[in-house]
């Protein structure tokens, strides 16, 4: 029996069992069309003669974004199953993501559906309103190295219907392709299966069945006609010229006729003035290879008259294919007007431009989306949108520096189809180094900077990370993170400099390695940036237990303090950063709560923070960006958190997916009167201003000479050093460190060889993953690299005798903002496995341990069976400069960030506490260096004569030397005896450090060493 006989049978006895669904089969209302449609191929029937199973062989299998996200399956038993006995089945309760595939076997070659018009299949309607998506898998390797083609219906429905979907409506998907994109092209000869969606938010069920193709593949369904662009800009008097071509599915030639009319019609050029109208046909005959291609040239004419831009649609009708999605528009430039003139000064071409715009304009200024909320981009100039960013883990495909800088040329000349022709300012989080960019030098998180108290170096890692950025497209940059982090169990951490607001401040030459010069006369070059104080004000402060956002427990929660604290702590590092001239501020998820009756208020709606400190007390003279639809959190309907928001200071607004919403209520609020003329206009000048530093104006699109630098030996030396300087050297007993090459060394660990795991969150995606993720040196590789004589075994389950000493990584794996929170999921203990390990190991050997981690781990159990201790932080790319100072190259010179704690009960503690007796105490640091200074207290005072005196000459240098002196000196009497005595005066010495006060510092030093 044929499929479609057997078809037949089945449905006619569905259709006299139950009426429901009478007049949704095809068979009911075929004609002679249908008649002359080749018989439908089954892909499932879901009797049983496709098993689950997964790659490689073919099979149904389940997914999902955590544990609980797969639906669970079943092949159940239906009386109304439209086709056989059986249907596929399921329960799902989705939070993330997750469904199932089908997926062809990979040890046979790819099916061809390029005959059939399209694909169909019986859905059991649940009438909940909801979107399913469904996609197919087209060319590569197999059904998971495939590219990704999607389209949705909607469940409005109840009971059994057949979904037809034409493949004609299968879009390429642009938020995820697993192998980065082939040719993006939907050939249908090379086809590996299929995938469905399920909707997530609420617990549901869903039946399935008979997938199959279906209908006679036409020419239209598989050739369209494109032009290369959807804009053309040309110089007033030039000749645009609109390549049309014709493709097809297979790039087989076409086999009828295609014929294109075109006609110039429309838009706001004037024809016969502004330019000459053109109007005719081409035609591509049958048997036209795929891919040729015409050229329609529309010229302009000259005036002689300061206008701004102007369109020419052209018009394009088309037989025997499928038309363009989008009508191109010739657009003519921009031209006389003051504000196109880059020699006059900045508040000149701003007055002028701001003169001339609408309040929509004005409003899409303020605007910025998301990369994936805008599809191909026309809504760039429908919205007049002054801003587009890329998420965490939002990339172009495939992820190359290429692809990206295509990308965003490809945004920037859509928004050259606008009156005025505003570039687009493009943001994204390179929080320690491009992130989010394959292949990109990927720093030390922040708080591993802020162990290595370097400033000179903060700023090589700055410059480093805006010449990757900038070389890929991206002129903004949402980093440095100025929080002063002040209890461990935060998730974000890591994004932290430290504890004391005087190393946060010390490290800010960040800064100036992001934007240059402070004056902001080096943004317009093509290694700079703009940089983005973050997060004002108090999100490092935030107490256990206040977020009422989902599960976290610390972040986005209430900072409460009173104001000499804020000014102290909290406000200090951006006065700092307002003084290095730094482009962009962004408000806090946080609230503040200043104990004056208030109560907690919502950063980004405390107008007397952001209006009345940053920009009138501070001086701030950049514009302030919200952070990822924080506005949602404030009270009120959407109305009161638009003008709240804005009134309070906010001049641009990161609303991702509510860029259209947000736009239409900024104008509603500002005709009602309740966001003032003022107002918007001070907003958007702040923004034009920053477009006019960077240069947007005379170069939009991206200067790409700088991108064969990314991820090259040069920048990858910076952040090699970075990570070296980086490491803290916490407990060194028998001078186990640094190895030899001659010893045999035994690794083990969790961390020891994971890229993934020592990057940490905020690499590739947002929340970071284990893994080979993106390319670098693991540490166990840096070792191998330096020559080492290295075993490894990752769950120490090899055999242990032999070796001279162990080298244990062990820590964290990836997380980012709340996900991390202790409390959420997450503690600071190490895991069972990372325990054993060390336990194994240390019990065998003389042993280092490295603790991989965005915060200290609780270690004080094992502390006296682990002969030495490395605080690794979150390296970065480069594992090998773990290695350079665990094999001598470089010595040990990083000191604590924050206070190690010795347990999460002491939390929050840090520097300047009333109370403080840590397991190791902010500052500390051993050093593997020779020349450790001896002689007591009697080197000591010599050492705070000298501080002194330099201190009153001015002598920074010499004074920093003698403290340090001191400091080598006081750690090598306490050793591992830390007592709360020789803690706090310890710890106090470093902030007098950074504060400058030298001889204040060695006193400290001296009380330290008297008490240990």
């Amino acid at each position: 029996m044929t499929g479609l006989d057997r078809n037949s049978v089945r449905r006619t006895a569905v259709l006299a069992g139950a009426a429901l669904i009478v007049g949704l089969l095809p068979l009911a209302s075929a004609g002679t069309a249908a008649a002359a449609d080749p018989d439908p191929v089954p892909v499932d029937r879901f009797e049983g003669e496709v098993p689950f199973a997964s790659q490689p062989a073919e099979g149904l299998f389940t997914w999902g974004g955590d544990a609980d996200d797969p639906p669970e399956l079943t092949l159940a038993e239906r009386s109304d199953a439209p086709e056989g006995a059986k249907v596929l089945a399921g329960d799902y309760d989705i939070s993330g993501y997750g469904g199932f595939t089908h997926d062809y076997a990979a040890d046979q070659p790819g099916h061809d559906w390029s005959a059939h018009k399209g694909i169909r299949f019986w859905w059991d309607g649940q009438d909940n309103g909801k979107k399913t998506a469904f996609e197919i898998k087209d060319g590569g390797a197999n059904g998971e190295a495939s590219e990704l083609w999607t389209t949705s219906f909607t469940d409005d429905f109840t009971g059994w219907k057949q979904i037809e979907i034409p493949f004609g409506d299968f879009t390429y998907r642009t938020d995820y392709q697993p192998v980065g994109g082939i040719d993006q092209v939907l050939g249908l000869t090379q086809m590996w299966g299929y995938a469905v969606t399920l909707p997530v938010g609420a617990p549901g069920r869903f039946a399935m069945d008979d997938v199959e193709l279906y209908g006679k593949a036409d020419q239209s369904l598989r050739a369209s006609v494109t032009t290369d662009a959807a804009v053309y800009p040309v110089k007033e008097g030039g000749t645009a010229s609109v390549k049309v071509s014709v493709a097809t599915t297979g790039s087989a030639p076409i086999d009828e006729p295609v014929t294109v009319a075109y006609e110039s019609a429309g838009g706001t050029a004037e024809s016969g003035k502004d330019y000459t109208p053109v109007k005719g046909e081409i035609t591509f005959p049958a048997g036209t290879e795929s891919g040729a291609s015409r050229t329609v040239r529309v010229p302009t004419l000259r005036d002689r008259t300061a206008e701004a831009a102007e369109t020419v649609p052209l018009k394009l009708t088309v037989t025997g294919a499928k038309a363009p999605a989008e009508t191109p528009q010739v657009v003519i430039d921009a031209h006389g007007l003051p504000y196109l003139d880059a020699k006059l000064p900045v508040k000149k071409r701003v007055a002028d431009l701001l003169s001339r715009m609408s309040l929509a304009e004005k409003a899409g200024q303020m605007t910025q989306a998301e990369r994936g909320a805008i599809g191909a981009g026309g809504d760039i100039a429908a919205y007049d949108l002054g801003s587009l960013l890329s998420g965490g883990g939002s990339t172009p495909t495939p992820n190359t520096p290429a692809a990206w800088a295509k990308m965003i040329d490809g945004y920037q000349l859509r928004a050259q189809a606008t009156r005025f022709q505003i570039p687009l300012i493009y943001g994204v989080d390179a929080v320690h180094g491009h992130n989010n960019l394959a292949g990109a030098t990927v720093m030390p998180h922040n708080i591993g900077i802020g162990a290595t108290r370097d400033p000179a170096l903060a700023e090589r890692t700055g410059a480093v990370t805006a010449a990757e950025v900038r070389a890929t497209g991206v002129p903004w940059d949402f980093a440095p993170c100025l929080c002063v982090t002040r209890d461990e169990r935060w998730g974000r951490s890591y994004e932290s400099f430290g504890e004391d607001p005087a190393l946060v401040e010390s490290m800010e030459t960040v800064v100036q390695g992001l934007q240059g010069d402070r004056s902001g006369r080096d943004l317009k070059d093509d290694d700079r940036v703009l940089a983005t104080a973050k997060h004002f004000v108090g999100d490092g402060g935030t107490a256990y237990g206040s977020s009422t956002t989902g599960s976290y427990t610390v972040d986005q929660g209430v900072t409460k303090v009173g104001r000499q604290e804020l000014e102290a702590v909290h406000l200090a590092p951006f006065q700092e950063a307002v003084d290095r001239g730094v482009g962009t501020v962004m408000p806090s998820y946080s609230s503040l709560d200043l104990g004056d009756g208030q109560g907690p208020v919502k950063m980004h709606a405390r107008a007397d923070m952001i209006n009345g400190v940053l920009k009138d007390r501070m001086g701030f003279d950049g514009f302030v960006i919200s952070d990822w639809n924080a506005i949602d959190q404030l009270p009120g309907d959407y109305a009161a958190h638009v003008r709240t928001s804005v009134n309070a200071g906010v001049d641009m607004m990161m609303v991702p997916y509510g860029y259209k919403e947000f736009s239409a209520t900024l104008i509603d609020e500002a005709k009602a009167g309740r966001v003032t003329d003022r107002r918007i206009d001070d907003a958007v000048a702040r923004i034009l201003a920053q477009k006019f530093r960077l240069g947007l104006f005379e170069k939009p699109y991206a200067d790409t000479g700088g991108a064969s630098a990314i991820g090259s030996t040069a920048h990858r030396a910076v952040a090699r050093q970075a990570a070296a300087e980086s490491q803290v050297l916490l407990k060194n007993a028998g001078s186990v460190l640094p190895l030899k090459k001659s010893q045999k060394v035994y690794v083990a660990g969790s961390n020891a060889d994971d890229i993934g795991n020592q990057t940490g969150g905020w690499t590739i995606t947002w929340q970071g993953s284990s893994g080979n993720i993106t390319p670098g040196t693991t540490i166990l590789q840096g070792m191998r690299k330096a020559g080492g004589d290295v075993t490894y075994s990752k769950d120490a389950s090899a055999s242990t005798a032999g070796y001279d000493v162990g080298v244990v990584v062990v820590g964290e794996t990836p997380y980012a903002e709340g996900v991390g929170d202790v409390g959420n999921g997450n503690d600071l203990e190490l895991t069972a496995a990372d325990k054993a390990a060390v336990d194994k190991v240390c019990a065998a050997m003389k042993c280092a341990v490295l603790i991989v981690s965005g915060r200290p781990q609780l270690i004080g159990d094992r502390l006296g069976d682990v002969d030495a201790l490395v605080a690794s932080w979150l390296p970065g790319t480069e594992g090998d400069g773990v290695a350079d100072v665990l094999y001598g190259r470089r010595a040990f010179t990083g000191q604590l960030p924050v206070t190690w704690p010795k347990s999460e009960s002491q939390l929050p503690i840090n520097v300047g506490d009333t109370s403080y007796d840590p397991q190791f105490p902010y500052g500390w640091g051993l050093t593997t260096l020779t020349n450790v200074p001896g002689g007591g207290t009697a080197s000591l005072r010599a050492l705070a004569l000298v501080a002194a005196a330099a201190e009153r000459a001015g002598a920074g240098t010499v004074a920093r030397t003698a403290v340090t002196k001191a400091r080598l000196l006081v750690q090598q009497k306490i050793g591992t005896a830390v007592t709360a005595a020789s803690a706090k005066p310890f710890a106090d010495a470093d902030h007098l450090l950074l504060t400058g006060h030298y001889a204040d510092a060695v006193a400290k030093l001296t009380q330290a060493y008297r008490a240990g």
